[in-house]
C-alpha cells in the first residue's frame, strides 16, 4: 500500500488551520489575532522554491496573519509538514525563510511539523559564526512521534487534527498488516461520525482518514459495509446525511485522481446508503449488482429511486 500524505494534508490545513495552529503550535496560536483573516499564499511560496535541489516537501505552506503584538500590521507564517529524515531539512528551512523575507520585506515565522516515524531527529536551527559575524535561524518543532504514546487521549480531544494524528501514526504502525488498518480505521470512522461536527467538516476529515490508511478494494467493501450497518444505528446524528457524504467523497476522489473508479465508488456508496435509508436492510442479490454496475447503471438507478415506492422499482429496467 502507498501511503501519500500531500494533497488531503493541503486541503485539511487550509480548510482548518486555526485548529491546526491551536493543536501543533499553541504558543504561536495564542499570539495570532483570528478576529483578522489569513491568507494563503501558495503561489507565492512556489515562486520562491523551485529548485530542485531543495528536496520534495509533504507540504509547505505560506500564510499571512495578523499578530495581537503588531496590531494592523500583517506577519507571515512559513510552515513546513516534513514526513521522512532528510539531513538537509534545516538548511531548506533557513532558505525559504530568508528568500520569504527578501520578498515581502516583513516578518517570517518559520515553523515545523514533522510526520517521519523516527522520535530522535528534531532539527530545530541552522546557522553560523564566522569572523565575529553570525547568522541563525531557530524554528518551532511539533512532531507526531511525540502524540504516539498517547492514542487514547488523542482521541477523547475534540481537535479534527487530534484524530488526523492518530490516523497518521496507526497508518505507521500498521503498514504491511492490512487488516489490522482495517479494524483501526473502521475504529476511526465510527468515531468521526458520533463527534458532533458538521456534514462538511466530517468529509474533510474522512477525506484525509481515508487517503492515509488506504485498504485493498476488498478490505475497503467491507470497511463500506460496516458503515451500512451503522447508519442503520440509533443516535447517529450525522447519518442521514452519509450517502450525499459518501457521493462527495467519491466525487472529489474521482477529480483528483482523474480516473472514473473514483466516481463510480461515489455512486455506489451513495445509492447504497440511500436504499437502506428508506427501504432498510436490503437483499445482498441487490449489493451485488451495485458492486458490478458501471456508472451509467448507477446513474440511471438513483434517477430511479427518486420515485421509486419499493426496492424492486430501482432496479427495474425496461
Amino acid at each position: 500500500m502507498d501511503d501519500t500524505y500531500d494533497t488531503p494534508w493541503k486541503e485539511v490545513v487550509m480548510d482548518h488551520f486555526p485548529e491546526f495552529m491551536a493543536f501543533y503550535f499553541p504558543k504561536a496560536h495564542a499570539a495570532i489575532d483570528w478576529s483578522q483573516p489569513h491568507v494563503f499564499l501558495d503561489q507565492e511560496l512556489a515562486a520562491l522554491s523551485r529548485d530542485a535541489e531543495l528536496g520534495k516537501r509533504v507540504l509547505d505552506k505560506l500564510v499571512r496573519v495578523h499578530t495581537y503584538e503588531m496590531g494592523e500590521q500583517w506577519v507571515l507564517i512559513h510552515l513546513e509538514v516534513q514526513g521522512q529524515h532528510d539531513s538537509e531539512f534545516a538548511r531548506r528551512m533557513f532558505i525559504y525563510n530568508y528568500r520569504v523575507y527578501d520578498r515581502y520585506s516583513r516578518p517570517v515565522a518559520s515553523m515545523a511539523l514533522l510526520a517521519d516515524e523516527s522520535r530522535g531527529w528534531r532539527p530545530s536551527g541552522f546557522g553560523w559564526r564566522l569572523l565575529d559575524c553570525s547568522m541563525q535561524l531557530d524554528f518551532p518543532v511539533a512532531k507526531m512521534q511525540d502524540y504516539a504514546d498517547d492514542i487514547d487521549a488523542l482521541l477523547a480531544q475534540d481537535n479534527p487534527f487530534a484524530l488526523v494524528t492518530v490516523a497518521h501514526l496507526l497508518a505507521q504502525r500498521t503498514r504491511g498488516n492490512a487488516h489490522q488498518r482495517r479494524m483501526v480505521k473502521w475504529r476511526l470512522t465510527k468515531l468521526l461520525y458520533q463527534r458532533n461536527w458538521d456534514k462538511q467538516r466530517i468529509i474533510n476529515l474522512y477525506r484525509v482518514i481515508d487517503w492515509i490508511m488506504r485498504l485493498p478494494a476488498g478490505l475497503e467493501k467491507r470497511l463500506r459495509t460496516g458503515i451500512l450497518h451503522l447508519e442503520r444505528r440509533p443516535g447517529m446524528t450525522y447519518l442521514s446525511s452519509i450517502e450525499r457524504i459518501g457521493m462527495e467523497i467519491g466525487r472529489q476522489k474521482g477529480l483528483q485522481e482523474g480516473r472514473q473508479e473514483g466516481r463510480e465508488e461515489g455512486l455506489r456508496l451513495g445509492l447504497a446508503m440511500q436504499l437502506s435509508i428508506r427501504f432498510g436492510r436490503f437483499d445482498p442479490h441487490y449489493q451485488e449488482l451495485i458492486d458490478q454496475a458501471g456508472s451509467e447503471q448507477l446513474t440511471q438507478w438513483a434517477k430511479n429511486f427518486v420515485h421509486a415506492d419499493h426496492i424492486e422499482a430501482v432496479f427495474h429496467s425496461d
